[in-house]
């Protein structure tokens, strides 16, 4: 199995949004950025704009927040629809010198207004998308609340440069977390610890075709966002940036495009496997899929592959969190998948990410114990920004609490089995339990394991487009596994999730209890 070469001594550079946009613009000026929709902070550029045009056009943003009298050091949120103007707005913040603070459109003006209270005299920086939120927000003030279309037509009487950048250590860029157990917490990062992330990401990337095109569905409010542009446009890359996930358009981009590499969040490429089906020649050019910070089962994966036309097909598989960044990585193949289940979720790289299991007194335990998976990473984010108490809780002697269960193999495999807040009396792993029935059951594109009101095991189901509900075939699949309750059946779009397309359990718990209750 691919396990990446230990470097003695590894070094990395600070990433600083705008000074690295630029240098990447600077050598390689003529690589190509494609859209699949015209951007209302940049309309200027159309849906194909050079990294040099794109360079320029950031500038010119950053020296119109200036004009704003947005200042070095300033807070300015970036809330507005998901797509990739979002993160050049930040790039444009990071001209100005100030921290882009990005916040997911999905999030409802009560949270925004908790969350934008612990920012210091915060801008805010909204589109139509989220206007009638931004009005509802009452911890920003009137005066400092921009439309894109107000930046757009600010004049700049003089240009000023690009302002003062803060230091390696400071804080530059803020992102948040999922918010599934309550008000998302604002992840801070600094330079060090996003250069660190880059240079994780470049080594991956070395082993792709530079002349090839890459395709990828993020959202750019998730810290996974900008450290994959980052790490593309050092190499020069070509991409595309899907904003609209909906399959009729990504099927015709990929029809359109034929990219070499397609990267997104579980859930999406889960939600994709009805293209394949339909017809795999739509992903006949991909040669490397990748799924960002989370695991999916085994049939989705064999199903990019077995559709892929390229040699050596690869589904690359990276396990980490949003305050560590990428940390395992597994180069899924054909061939290996027929010999191993999919909560293998890999190795991590050698002096520069490392994972261990430790019971709940942090004692390291052997492999093959399960218990809660601990992380140490070179690119760990500062801390939690205006909660720095919550964060050092989750720190012990420099590792990272993940939350997450699982065990080391004998062979230095990390397995990934369950989160600790969805843990269910008498079942190892709720994920392979999923994995298993989406295997089997190709009828289903969704399955969740939560639990009842009683803490019994609760599957809860989505049956596919044009499928109907196989009855024998899922009682004959759940024979052999430890009780679960009937299913309960959700259209794909009724099951609560994050901008990152996570299933939200205790939502869905707690949506199951009311409707319960009002059975009842």
């Amino acid at each position: 199995m691919f396990k990446f070469k230990e470097i003695a001594d590894p070094t990395s550079q600070p990433l600083y949004l705008y000074e690295n946009f630029r240098q990447a613009a600077d050598a390689s000026p003529d690589s190509v950025i494609h859209l699949d929709a015209p951007l209302s902070a940049y309309p200027e550029i159309g849906l194909h704009v050079t990294y040099s045009e794109a360079a320029d056009a950031v500038a010119r943003r950053g020296e119109q927040f200036i004009a704003q009298g947005i200042e070095p050091g300033d807070h300015v949120v970036i809330y507005k629809s998901a797509l990739f103007d979002s993160y050049l707005l930040a790039v444009a913040v990071s001209y100005a010198g100030a921290v882009p603070v990005m916040i997911s459109p999905h999030l409802d003006a009560q949270t925004v207004t908790v969350m934008a209270a612990r920012l210091k005299q915060p801008w805010l920086v909204f589109d139509a998308a989220t206007g009638e939120k931004a009005a509802a927000i009452t911890s920003v003030d009137e005066t400092r609340k921009l439309t894109t279309q107000v930046i757009r037509d600010s004049v700049v009487d003089t240009a000023q440069g690009p302002g003062r950048k803060p230091g390696v250590g400071e804080i530059a860029y803020m992102t948040h977390t999922s918010g599934t157990t309550g008000i998302p917490k604002f992840i801070a990062h600094s330079p060090t610890s996003m250069g660190w992330r880059v240079t994780w990401q470049r080594r991956v990337l070395k082993f792709v075709d530079r002349q090839g095109l890459v395709a990828f569905h993020v959202s750019p409010v998730h810290s996974r966002f900008n450290i994959g542009i980052a790490s593309l446009m050092s190499y020069g890359f070509s991409f595309l940036n899907i904003g609209d996930p909906r399959e009729d358009n990504v099927e015709a981009l990929l029809r359109q495009y034929r990219p070499l590499a397609l990267e997104s969040h579980p859930n999406h490429l889960v939600r994709w496997t009805s293209i394949v089906d339909r017809d795999p020649s739509v992903f006949a050019s991909v040669q490397y899929v990748h799924s960002t910070f989370d695991a999916v089962n085994k049939g989705t994966m064999l199903k990019y592959l077995n559709a892929s036309e390229q040699p050596d097909p690869v589904y690359l598989q990276v396990y980490g969190q949003s305050e560590c960044g990428p940390m395992v990585v597994r180069a899924n193949t054909r061939e290996l998948l027929r010999h191993s289940d999919a909560r293998g979720m890999g190795y991590g790289m050698p002096n520069f990410t490392e994972v261990r299991i430790v019971d709940e007194n942090g004692d390291p335990l052997p492999p093959g114990r399960q218990g809660i998976i601990e992380m140490s990473s070179r690119g760990r984010a500062v801390t939690y920004y205006g909660e720095e108490e919550r964060f050092e809780k989750n720190l012990r002697d420099g590792w990272w609490n993940s939350g997450d269960q699982g065990e080391i193999g004998p062979d230095g495999q990390l397995s990934l089995h369950d989160r600790q807040v969805d843990l269910i009396d008498d079942v190892k792993s709720t994920l392979a339990i999923e994995d298993v029935l989406l295997d089997k059951l190709d009828f289903l594109n969704e399955v969740v394991l939560v639990r009842t009101a009683d803490g019994d095991p609760q599957p809860v189901i989505s049956v596919a487009d044009g499928h109907e509900m196989d009855w024998d075939a899922w009682w004959a699949c759940v024979a052999d596994m430890p009780r679960l309750e009937a299913p309960v059946i959700l259209p794909f779009e009724k099951f609560p999730r994050t901008a990152t397309m996570k299933i939200q359990r205790n939502r869905l718990e707690e949506l199951l209890r009311r409707e319960v209750t009002r059975a009842a």
